[in-house]
């Protein structure tokens, strides 16, 4: 397989070229040829221009690639290596939403040949892809995994907006139905990814490994959550005892904040969800769920109750809103809980303007309902500064004070301008 790719006798596809799918399949198209599958039209022509359609990638990284971008099912028949990329949501219940997973598997099984290897690198819990991909896969192609296919799994580790962290400088955990299989997909990712390869032993323990990632990321993040509301009822600035703490050579400094996003905030309901179908209930996972989710709620409630202390009625305070993507200096949108903030003010009747030098008006619109202001205005009761993008942080306090009226209200979510503002009241976590 690796021999044959690396001769481009043989193809290796992609489906699904979102934030993980297209870095991964630029990274071979410049080595193999590839086949990039998806099926968004609209984001097909882009990627056809050379255009990342989540603004991550600049158009050299579609320089030199030998990649065909469609959305023909009959394409895929031509690959002999397919690696599944699509997105593993979480619905209303938090519930592991496995439609575009299961559907790119029905896809692959209709067109699955003997001697194809499959590699699964969307995030799901363990026991997922042969539980619940497998039997499928099998079923639509009436061929037998090991004996006909082979099957694997490799946990993605795309972090939007990190140049540093790009998917060829990460280490690359691999996974195989058998021990041939492991040799086979590690050989060839090992074709793009320079960091090294990991051979997990089993495909659980990959799939395993994906989701404490994020899962352990989360608890860390919930208990800085907790203790940021434990130090605001004693009046101590969060950030100074963490700077205090983190004096400490083995202290591990996390930060509170709203945790948002694709994976933190996703990932550990996978977990959940199938640690309950195994008669088991996480009570660490689940409690720092429930704080990472109130976070948005909380921040809202107290920005009502600095406006109400500044002698602001809330039903008639207009409050800035600086940021709407899930995190800083990024586009992403994806299940940002700067929507959760907002629809908590306008509970209290506050108006609520939003922008976002990232973000785009009407994806924010068809995704939450609300739009981005084109222009900022001088009247605003309170400002919350609550994505630090770089173009905020560079901001002097002068530039709040003029969009503000007399005696209103700094809220600082990630605390950027902490013992730098001295004219607005101020608040943070």
């Amino acid at each position: 397989m690796y021999q044959e790719l690396i001769d481009k006798k043989e193809k290796l596809a992609v489906i699904g070229l979102g934030y993980v799918g297209l870095p991964v399949a630029l990274a071979f198209a410049k080595k193999i040829s590839v086949i990039g599958f998806d099926i968004d039209s609209k984001r097909l022509e882009m990627m056809r221009q050379s255009s990342d359609p989540s603004h991550e990638l600049e158009a050299g990284h579609f320089r030199d690639c030998d990649i065909h971008f469609t959305d023909d099912i009959e394409i895929l028949r031509s690959a002999k290596f397919f690696i599944v990329a699509v997105p593993t949501p979480v619905d209303d219940h938090k519930v592991p939403d496995l439609r575009p997973l299961l559907s790119a598997c029905s896809m692959i099984g209709k067109v699955l040949k003997k001697g194809d290897y499959i590699v699964v690198e969307s995030t799901t819990y363990p026991g997922c892809t042969e539980e619940d991909c497998l039997p499928l896969i099998e079923k639509l192609s009436g061929l037998s995994v090991k004996r006909d296919f082979k099957i694997g799994y490799s946990p993605e580790r795309i972090n939007p907006g990190d140049k540093e962290h790009s998917f060829t400088k990460i280490m690359k955990v691999v996974s195989g139905c058998d021990a041939e299989a492991l040799d086979e997909i590690a050989n060839v990712y090992s074709i793009v990814v320079d960091a090294g390869i990991h051979k997990a032993p089993s495909i659980k323990v990959a799939e395993a490994a994906k989701i404490i990632e994020n899962t352990q990321r989360d608890v860390n993040i919930a208990l800085m959550n907790e203790l940021s509301r434990i130090f605001h009822r004693l009046g101590i600035n969060t950030h100074d005892v963490l700077d205090a703490a983190a004096t400490k050579w083995n202290f591990l400094k996390f930060y509170p904040g709203l945790v948002g996003g694709h994976c933190i905030s996703v990932d550990p309901y996978y977990l959940t969800y199938k640690a309950s179908a195994l008669g088991y209930e996480p009570e660490v996972i689940n409690s720092g769920r429930r704080i990472n989710d109130d976070m948005g709620p909380y921040i809202a409630r107290n920005a009502v109750q600095q406006l109400t202390r500044a002698g602001k009625d809330p039903g008639k305070s207009k409050v800035l809103m600086m940021g709407t993507t899930f995190k800083e200096n990024i586009s992403d949108i994806r299940n940002s809980k700067v929507a959760d903030l907002v629809r908590e003010l306008k509970l209290f009747s506050v108006t609520v303007e939003i922008t976002d030098p990232y973000a785009s008006s009407e994806e924010v619109f068809q995704e939450y309902g609300f739009s981005l202001v084109e222009r900022i205005s001088n009247d605003y009761d309170a400002v919350i500064l609550a994505v630090n993008h770089d173009e905020y942080k560079n901001l002097e306090e002068a530039y709040f004070v003029s969009i503000t009226k007399p005696n209103s209200v700094f809220i600082d979510v990630k605390g950027v301008f902490r013992n730098k503002i001295t004219k607005l009241k101020y608040w943070s976590l």
